[in-house]
């Protein structure tokens, strides 16, 4: 079972260099995260409504509330903005579509190659994920002052060993293991382009306190635990980031970034 450090903190990561052209190596995964409410959106907002599509404009019209408009734009800026660091694409220009479940993917232009990418917000918190292009990738954030029923709904969700290990857990810790198993299990069924259509509880994390994650699965799943490599980290206080990439052979070598799509230019 691949297994690599869990928990890293943001300055043990590798910074994503800061070049007009970034490469991508195997194994490398790139999180550029853009916390949208650290900055008043000002005159960002027009930049940012300047780069969707009118589908995508539409879409973000018919959402009720302004912070869930402002948090759309703000996932579209960010993975915009970011796949230009890889390819010579303006940020207008990329187009995307989705697969049978719903996973977005890159459909063009049709001469850029098709990196692997993998979107994720929470409140406050839009992360862009992406890697060299044919490993599967996903990735899934959460705001840990977020209130809910955890307890009942790991109880209800996820498998047995994972809800023996959550209650064995000091009960200051349970709210911090449930997120990381939350996350975790996110980022598979995301990387797998599936989303709940897969049962939380047919596959399993194994998390200790140490520095390993493993996973397991219910044969009924037919997968191999041997191509996944997982990451668990803290972007700051508030929020947790899960990554899971089959980038096998190649260990999983995490970058990080945090930006501000376009600020640069609206703010000359």
């Amino acid at each position: 079972m691949d297994v690599i450090p869990q928990g890293a903190a943001i300055d043990s990561v590798e910074p994503i260099p800061n070049d007009d052209r970034i490469d991508l190596h195997p194994g490398v995964v790139d999180l550029w995260c853009f916390f949208y409410e650290e900055r008043d959106e000002g005159a960002l907002k027009t930049a940012y409504e300047s780069l969707m599509t009118s589908a995508e404009r539409r879409r973000c019209d018919r959402f009720r509330f302004e912070k869930d408009r402002r948090m759309f734009r703000a996932t579209r800026a960010l993975v915009r903005t970011v796949l230009t660091r890889y390819q010579n694409v303006a940020p207008a220009d990329w187009q995307f579509d989705e697969g049978e479940y719903g996973k977005p993917y890159i459909s063009g232009p049709a001469a850029a190659p098709k990196l692997s990418v993998n979107l994720t917000n929470t409140k406050g918190l839009v992360v862009c994920a992406v890697s060299a292009p044919g490993g599967e990738l996903g990735v899934d954030a959460e705001n840990l002052t977020r209130t809910s029923d955890t307890i009942a709904i790991a109880d209800r969700f996820f498998s047995a060993s994972e809800v023996r290990a959550l209650h064995a857990q000091p009960e200051h810790k349970q709210q911090e293991r449930f997120f990381t198993y939350w996350t975790l299990k996110e980022s598979y069924i995301k990387a797998r382009g599936m989303g709940l259509a897969i049962p939380l509880g047919q596959f399993s994390f194994l998390v200790d306190d140490g520095d390993r994650i493993g996973i397991a699965f219910d044969p009924r799943l037919e997968d191999d635990p041997s191509r996944w490599q997982f990451a668990w980290m803290r972007a700051d206080p508030h929020f947790v980031i899960a990554v899971g990439a089959d980038v096998s052979p190649h260990p999983m070598r995490l970058r990080f970034r945090k930006v501000i799509p376009l600020a640069d230019e609206v703010m000359k």
